[in-house]
This record gives C-alpha cells, structure tokens and sequence, in this order.
C-alpha cells in the first residue's frame, strides 16, 4: 500500500529526465477492498506518469514570517558527460548539484563536472553548506544581537561561540576582500 508523497502544484525534480517540474495530478491506484492505494504516480505534463522513485522533492528551509534573507536552494542538473549507470557509486546517479542563489534558475554556484567526479559526495556536502550559509549567517546575527543585549551575563559555555560568531559578523558585513 501507498500514499502520496508529494501534493498537487508540489515543484520537484523529475530525475529521468533530469529537469524541474509541478505536480499537476496525484493519480493513485486503487484495488477493490483496501483502504489505501497500491501505488501512486504523478502527472508533472511531461507526456507520462512518474513513480515516486523518480521524482525528487525540492529542499528548503523555513524561516520566520518578516525576515527577508534570501533562499537559496540546490537543484539537480543533468550529467551530460556521464550516464546515470556510469556514475552508480554517487549520491545521485547521472545528476549534479546546482546552487541557485536567485528567483530564476541560472544564476547561482556551479562545480565542474570533473571535480565532481573526484569526489562527489564532499561537493553535494558543499552544496548543502552554501544554500543554507543565508539561514546560518541569520542564526549568527541573532547570537551576536542576543548577546550584545546582556553582555556581562553571557554563560561561560557561550562566550567563545558568542565571540567566534561576532568575528563571523563583521566579516560577512564587511565589503573589503
């Protein structure tokens, strides 16, 4: 038995066919007597079903309501130098990570095909660092604005990450290389 993993108007990365797409129908599979479907597949208007192996739901963060940091998300772009069965041993076969820091889709950090294939797992870690660095860089402005607010009663535990996060600060809000 089954259920859907993904929703109606949910983006998420067709894998065979190495794009993004919107789910427009949830099509599930009933059989007489059970409650819940056998299987379900997707309609994402790409000419046939996909399965739920196929599809790749898009990784975000959630932030509060007002705070107007940017989102950055990784996409998956397809290998056009090697097959998905050449590159069995990656984190995704026949795919490699895009890091889109804009609305649209092609602007953003790229690796180079070649280095991904030295080590593919250390450049998807990479990717997933800098798509959250906006989430992290807001997490170390609120540490340091939190502490700034009672600088004598900072615990002991904190003061070198107190510290260690005010150095990150200023460098992230200096313009200077």
């Amino acid at each position: 038995m089954a259920r859907a993993q993904f929703h109606k108007n949910q983006r998420v990365y067709v894998k065979p066919v190495g794009t993004w797409a919107l789910v427009e129908r949830v099509l599930p599979q009933w059989t007489k007597g059970l409650s819940e479907p056998i299987r379900v597949f997707y309609d994402v208007g790409l000419g046939r079903d996909f399965s739920v192996e196929e599809l790749q739901a898009e990784m975000s963060f959630e932030h509060p309501p007002g705070d107007d940091r940017e989102e950055w998300r990784v996409v998956r772009a397809r290998n056009k130098w090697q097959s998905a069965e050449e590159t069995s041993d990656h984190p995704y076969p026949g795919t490699y990570p895009l890091v889109v820091t804009g609305e649209t889709e092609w602007g953003g950090w790229r690796v180079p095909g070649a280095e991904y294939a030295l080590s593919p797992t250390r450049v998807e870690r990479q990717a997933r660092v800098i798509a959250a660095a906006p989430r992290m860089a807001s997490v170390i402005n609120r540490l340091t604005a939190w502490a700034k607010t009672i600088p004598n009663d900072v615990p002991e535990a904190l003061r070198d990450i107190v510290r260690d996060s005010s150095d990150v600060s200023a460098y992230l809000a200096s313009t200077a290389d």
